[in-house]
């Protein structure tokens, strides 16, 4: 089976070949010319804070005069454009075979350059363009043309990056077609006996593996090696999960993390609902103007669009009728995508719509603080007259997520019976499988024995991403006699994703492990050379299994192929300090220099500095990181302990019930603070409140069997 010329589908598929014609997939990638070049490349000059580019036509060519990575003017040759709209960016041609995309991006809809990164104004910024977070090689390309090959040469650290056809074209979803060629043209064609999915290597239609095929790109993910065709997603790439960074703690959209994790969650999907129900997959576009798309299966009728979807919680309704929305006919709120998929701009200009398909609620938005669509589009209305309106027009309105919200905002921010509420919710079987993982997550801090039932429950879950929650949160719940064989049974999963993590938890866990129990995880890393963040993850493996040699090679490496990656730098300092006491300090110091703002950084220079017995700069350094990240809770216990070492305990005492008062969640910062607590009621004060929180805490357990409690018999930080 191999790929062929895209050219021969027409004679079959002209409708579809026309629909994909001029589409966002065919357009995706391509040479710089006349027609394909929207920007103003004639003699522009737009500015930047400090920096002023210029755009110009050299002969058939196009060029841009911008800083360089040494911080100096340069020219360089545009290679290609990307995208077509809302913006147009460009990658640059390097000397080593990259291809980087500029910062500074041209805006279809208004014409006009602006820049995608107003805080990149220098080349040190890790988001300027020329910098290894903008390498459209390891990072872009994918998903913009057909068959990419990374074609990365480490020893040479240079790029031969190739594709089959730029932009996304037929077997960039469908899968090379030499065997679909075969059957079109054997007589196979008109009868039943020919191969199954005539002759493509898997099937697109509903109910097959459509989600996971658009999800290879419309996703927040990380390739897993370099990705192969008809591959499940979880064994080519890690998926993201809903982490507090990434999505609202009711399941929409935050981060950029496209529509693949909010789609995931939606009712919509339980019921057998697919990308192509409600997009042409060749054209892009939907199947239907505005509400009708909608109203395919949300109609008076009750029925659904197609057979095969579960169309048992459908309500028949008009919901075109202003009785539903209230709102005036053709008017915005009129607009079902309005009001269920809530928009967010990314990339300076690009609205993007939520595909959780949530419904508006804002009085749950304004006590959980996630966004909502009547509080969106009604800005300028005080919160309770919207609320106010929202009650009259829809008295009987319950959230549709059975309290999964409520609870993973209790638990994340401390409230009374989050722990309980966890439990609950984590009992339920209807939940979709990335808000269990998302719940699983929130576990290490409300350790209970049924805390531990669920663990174990979740280790063993048929989905992949919530194995993979309940690995990162296993530590925190299992003492080492249990977590070790757990996660060596987890090296075999079935799912590649499953068994990195379990990898990448175990290196974690001590050293002198064997070498061949991570033996595919080891050639995974290797064949992701170009990125800093695979030489660091080799340099751990090497460190916990004994090949002490290939350590500091490979940390080095990092820092060649990204300077700014300060765990390669902090690791390798403190590599340097094991073999030679002080060695790795000159390291960080410069480090910290050239990037004074990184607090892990600062914060590693502070250990380092006390271990050096250094202890006032030290300690600055410590504060320079904690006021760097004051969110950062493993910062501030650092901090405080040092305070309370050298005689400030009263400082440190203030600094973490600070840090408890604005994270009440945080066990083992509430367990810090209590351990430098005397008996006595501020104490006591701190063990109710964690009593509310789970009042299994085996910690409360055995306050309830102590009249008082030993600064001895409570767990520390690093006890947790």
């Amino acid at each position: 089976m191999h790929w062929v010329d895209e050219s021969q589908c027409r004679q079959c598929h002209q409708p579809q070949f026309e629909d994909w014609q001029g589409s966002h997939h065919q357009l995706a990638m391509l040479p710089p010319t006349e027609d394909s070049v929207r920007g103003d490349f004639d003699n522009a000059r737009p500015r930047h804070d400090t920096e002023s580019l210029h755009f110009f036509r050299e002969n058939d060519e196009f060029h841009v005069r911008a800083t360089s990575a040494d911080g100096t003017p340069d020219e360089f040759r545009v290679a290609y454009t990307f995208g077509w709209a809302p913006l147009q960016q460009y990658l640059l041609e390097m000397e080593n075979g990259q291809l980087q995309a500029l910062g500074m991006a041209w805006d279809t809809e208004r014409e006009r350059w602006f820049p995608l990164y107003p805080e990149a104004t220098d080349a040190h910024h890790p988001l300027h363009w020329t910098q290894p977070t903008q390498n459209a090689n390891t990072h872009c390309i994918e998903c913009h043309t057909s068959g990419f090959q990374l074609g990365y040469d480490a020893k040479r650290d240079h790029f031969d990056s190739h594709w089959r056809d730029l932009g996304v074209g037929c077997q960039a979803c469908h899968g090379p077609a030499s065997e679909h060629l075969t059957w079109a043209r054997g007589p196979e064609r008109h009868s039943d006996t020919g191969p199954a999915d005539k002759g493509f290597p898997l099937s697109l239609t509903p109910g097959t593996r459509q989600l996971e095929t658009c999800a290879q790109c419309h996703s927040r993910r990380t390739p897993l090696g370099h990705p192969v065709y008809g591959e499940r997603l979880d064994d080519n790439y890690l998926v993201s999960q809903l982490s507090a960074d990434l999505y609202q703690v009711d399941g929409k959209i935050l981060d950029e993390v496209f529509e693949h994790g909010s789609f995931m969650q939606s009712r919509m999907q339980q019921a057998g609902v697919e990308c192509s129900d409600c997009h042409n997959p060749h054209s892009g576009q939907l199947r239907a103007p505005g509400n009708a798309v909608c109203t395919q299966c949300h109609n008076p009728e009750g029925q659904t669009i197609r057979p095969g979807l579960d169309g048992s919680g459908l309500q028949a309704g008009d919901y075109g009728n202003p009785d539903h929305h209230h709102h005036a006919p053709g008017s915005p709120g009129a607009q079902c995508r309005n009001c269920h998929m809530p928009g967010k701009v990314y990339m300076g200009n690009d609205l993007r719509h939520d595909h959780s398909f949530s419904s508006p609620d804002p009085v749950q938005a304004r006590a959980l603080g996630h966004s909502d669509a009547c509080m969106d589009c009604h800005a300028d209305k005080k919160d309770d007259e919207l609320i106010t309106t929202f009650r009259r027009w829809y008295p009987d309105h319950q959230p549709r997520d059975s309290g999964y919200a409520r609870t993973l905002f209790k638990a994340r921010a401390g409230r009374p019976g989050a722990a309980r509420a966890l439990l609950a919710q984590l009992a339920r079987d209807d939940l979709p499988a990335l808000r269990r993982a998302a719940l699983v997550a929130e576990l290490p801090n409300y350790p209970s024995a049924a805390a531990q039932r669920q663990l174990f429950e979740a280790l063993d879950h048929p989905h992949p991403n919530v194995r993979r929650a309940a690995i990162d949160s296993a530590t925190a719940l299992l003492p080492p006699e249990q977590l070790t064989p757990r996660l060596r049974t987890l090296l075999d999963d079935p799912v590649r994703a499953v068994r990195v993590s379990a990898a990448e938890q175990m290196l974690m866990l001590g050293s002198r492990l064997d070498a061949s129990l991570f033996e595919e995880y080891e050639q995974l890393q290797l064949s992701l050379l170009a990125n800093a963040e695979t030489h660091f993850n080799l340099a751990n493996l090497y460190q916990a299994t004994g090949r002490d040699e290939q350590v500091a090679p490979h940390l080095r490496a990092a820092l060649e192929r990204s300077p700014a990656f300060s765990p390669a730098a902090i690791a390798l300092g403190q590599w340097l300090d094991q073999q030679t006491p002080g060695a790795g300090l000159p390291l960080l110091q410069e480090q910290a220099r050239t990037y004074p703002d990184d607090a892990n950084l600062q914060h590693a220079l502070g250990l380092a500095r006390i271990r050096a017995r250094q202890l006032r700069t030290g300690i600055q350094a410590l504060q320079r990181a904690h006021r760097l990240a004051p969110d950062n809770s493993q910062y501030a216990w650092v901090l405080a302990v040092a305070l309370h070492d050298t005689g400030e305990r009263e400082r440190a005492l203030q600094l973490l019930r600070d840090q408890v008062r604005q994270h009440p969640a945080n066990r083992p910062l509430r367990l810090g603070l209590i351990s430098y607590l005397p008996a006595g009621e501020e104490r006591d004060r701190l063990l109710n409140e964690l009593r509310d929180l789970n009042p299994d805490d085996p910690v409360v357990q055995a306050a309830r069997l102590q009249t008082g409690m030993t600064r001895k018999s409570i767990p520390t930080w690093g006890d947790q």
